[in-house]
């Protein structure tokens, strides 16, 4: 139960910071947690195919949540559009 609280969190956290710098890409709570829990798969998933490492932790887990949900957001972005 622990872990999933803790990805919620961080989830909410990074959504929210990746809506704050992409501006125009808020998706409200739930949104938020949703961009950033995928976000964060995203993320692990681009950093291990580069070979690039942020460091453990709960920093560097929300660092690469917020790269992973910004990527994510440019990706909507680019089907929005149409």
């Amino acid at each position: 139960m622990g872990e999933f609280l803790y990805m919620i969190i961080v989830g909410a956290v990074s959504g929210w910071l990746a809506g704050l710098i992409k501006n125009g890409f808020g998706f409200g709570l739930l949104g938020n947690i949703i961009v950033g829990i995928i976000g964060a798969f995203l993320g692990s998933k681009l950093f291990a195919f580069m070979g690039i490492s942020i460091g453990s932790g709960t920093i560097g887990t929300i660092i690469t949540s917020v790269i992973g949900a910004l990527v994510l957001l440019f990706i909507i972005g680019l089907f929005k559009r149409k």
